[in-house]
């Protein structure tokens, strides 16, 4: 059967209700073309022409392949994809239930916003919990990944009749109204993750949940040139560079293809699993010792080196042209969109680079800022470049409702991002002594 990006993506997405389990489906299909684990706890033992990957606290991971010789110092380069798995939702506190209300009973779910979302497309939609937990065993404490797959919270919307100015905007209280309901019946939370892990409630020690959205991801349109799914952002970047590392032919001498997906972006990144944290540092660091570069060849392999950071952009929004810039302005299904703003990381050159690339590839190429009086936010690129010194470019898929619970990209789009992912994992960049730049296509 043909390879169906646009399905393959909906199938990730389904199965990755957070970045935990974007990163355990990563594994999964890894493994399945030959990627060896490799543990930070161990040493490793690397050899030329086979693959790899390294998982961080089980929601971020990075995935390299070797060429058939171990790369010279003077001649290696990176070629690194980086998206994130985590996206804005609601992660359930510790104790994690409000008290019953009321005669009916109600429960619901104690929660704190993550990241930041646009909480009104929550509301009246199918919730579930996942994450993981800490379970007491005989033989200590184990950690375990659970994913409650059925419907069973919601936050139902006040009624128009008991709120009649809901249509003129309404301001959300998140304590008060951004906590699920659960039940109104005699159970709670923790007997729902007893009942799915064959456990007792009493074993279960801590937890760490997200409360994520389970409307069913579909392609749509008069021509079926859109598709609709949560989580886009970002996990169709972090799928398109993943399908480009696997679909990729063995890598050009000399050139490293490394793809890593982080956590945390929503928040910041600065934490142990984030673009900003030492992750990506010290991944680099022991993947250099283990290539024999030294510390002065490390830097210079990096300053011929490219990152793109892939995250999506916002694509036109077909009611509210006014708030974008009036030339900078990206569309649904015409390629891939390079991001351009004052604290993003693409400048001149590496705009260029890109640019060269995708015409090589034979893909189209548009170019997106915000309007002057909106400023663009932070990137995996400039918040990794406080760790590491390489060439970076910020890409993304154009979409609508960034950051809602239900978000929407052109059908046509992913596959040009598996197109360029591949290309750029399977060709080389050179720098010639006149400052100019060529990738090796024959």
């Amino acid at each position: 059967m043909a390879f169906d990006a646009n399905r393959g993506l909906l199938e990730y997405i389904r199965k990755s209700p957070s970045a935990l389990f974007a990163v355990q489906n990563a594994v999964s299909a890894l493994s399945e073309f030959d990627f060896s684990c490799l543990s930070e706890r161990k040493p490793w033992t690397l050899q030329p022409g086979k693959s790899y990957y390294l998982t961080r606290g089980d929601s971020c991971i990075a995935a390299f392949r070797l060429p058939s010789q171990f790369p010279a110092a003077e001649n290696a380069q990176f070629h690194i994809w980086a998206a994130h798995g985590d996206s804005p939702a609601f992660r359930v506190k510790p104790l994690p239930e409000l008290a019953r209300q009321s005669d009916a009973g109600y429960l619901r779910l104690n929660t704190e916003p993550y990241g930041g979302g646009n909480w009104v497309s929550w509301f009246d939609r199918p919730l579930s919990v996942a994450g993981r937990v800490a379970l007491r065993t005989d033989h200590g404490v184990r950690i375990q990944a659970v994913n409650i797959d059925r419907d069973i919270a919601m936050l139902p919307n006040l009624p128009i009749h008991f709120n009649t100015r809901v249509n003129e905007g309404v301001a959300i209280n998140n304590q008060t109204d951004l906590c699920p309901l659960l039940t109104c019946g005699d159970g709670n939370l923790l007997d729902l993750l007893s009942t799915e892990l064959n456990c007792e409630k009493a074993d279960i020690l801590s937890h760490e949940l997200t409360v994520y959205c389970r409307s069913d991801g579909r392609i749509w349109g008069a021509e079926n040139e859109f598709l609709s799914a949560p989580r886009l952002d970002d996990l169709a970047c972090a799928y398109a560079g993943l399908q480009g590392l696997l679909q990729a032919d063995l890598p050009a001498p000399d050139c490293i293809p490394i793809w890593f997906c982080f956590d945390h972006e929503e928040i910041g990144s600065e934490t142990l699993c984030g673009a900003a944290g030492t992750f990506f540092d010290d991944f680099l660091t022991r993947l250099c010792s283990e290539l024999h570069f030294n510390h002065e060849q490390r830097l210079q392999i990096q300053s011929r080196s490219l990152l793109i950071s892939a995250d999506n952009a916002h694509a036109l929004h077909p009611a509210h042209g006014e708030v974008f810039d009036p030339n900078n302005r990206v569309y649904m299904n015409k390629g891939i969109v390079i991001k351009h703003a004052v604290a993003y990381s693409t400048n001149g050159v590496s705009d260029c680079i890109l640019r060269c690339l995708c015409e090589n590839l034979k893909l189209p190429v548009q170019l997106f800022a915000n309007v002057s009086t909106q400023r663009g936010g932070s990137t995996l690129a400039n918040l990794a470049s406080t760790q590491v010194g390489i060439r970076m470019v910020d890409i993304g898929i154009a979409q609508l409702a960034m950051h809602a619970a239900y978000e929407t990209m052109g059908s046509r789009d992913l596959t040009y991002f598996i197109s360029l992912a591949k290309g750029f994992f399977n060709h080389r960049l050179t720098e010639n002594p006149e400052n100019t730049f060529c990738w090796d296509f024959l």
